[in-house]
């Protein structure tokens, strides 16, 4: 393989991070700074390329934390330096969308992630994160302690308590 084989490898190794991280690497971003989806579209791309400056073999393997951090940093400089960093609020609900055939299960899927996303979003930041890059991102917890900079403990702690509170109160509901 020549120098030109490993630049077009490199270049398709980015493009195919690109097509498969881009999208819900915005939508994370995007809680972070306030649901500002130009702002988070921003801060990806800045990550992006920043993944291109980096030699392959240094973020090869675990290249999702790497972007998802340097996201998560990046998001955090860019609300700082604007004083406008803030928690996640209250009530910010998500859009979900299903494709699921039979309008009454998707009807009543929908229903239950709206609830379960609102409930999310009455919990701290700090497990109102961690629980969207579990659940909504699929990340282990190793990989979510490397993108918070949380022990591994601690993530496990966050989301057990946050699982714990938002089962009581789908349970207080139901009654």
């Amino acid at each position: 393989m020549n120098k030109t084989d490993n630049h077009e490898n490199a270049g398709n190794w980015i493009a195919d991070a690109m097509r498969e991280h881009q999208a819900p690497l915005v939508r994370y971003v995007a809680r972070l700074v306030g649901g500002d989806y130009d702002r988070a579209q921003d801060v990806v791309q800045d990550a992006f390329l920043r993944l291109c400056q980096q030699p392959e073999n240094a973020v090869r393997g675990h290249e999702v934390e790497w972007l998802y951090k340097v996201s998560r940093n990046r998001a955090f400089d860019v609300m700082r330096k604007e004083g406008r960093m803030r928690a996640f609020a209250d009530g910010e609900v998500e859009q979900v969308r299903t494709k699921e055939v039979r309008p009454g299960k998707a009807l009543e899927a929908a229903e239950t992630q709206a609830a379960v996303i609102e409930l999310i979003d009455h919990l701290p930041a700090n497990q109102q994160e961690v629980v969207r890059l579990k659940f909504q991102n699929g990340f282990s917890y190793k990989e979510i302690s490397r993108i918070t900079e949380h022990s591994v403990s601690n993530v496990g702690y966050l989301i057990h308590m946050a699982v714990k509170k938002m089962r009581a109160e789908m349970a207080s509901q139901n009654r």
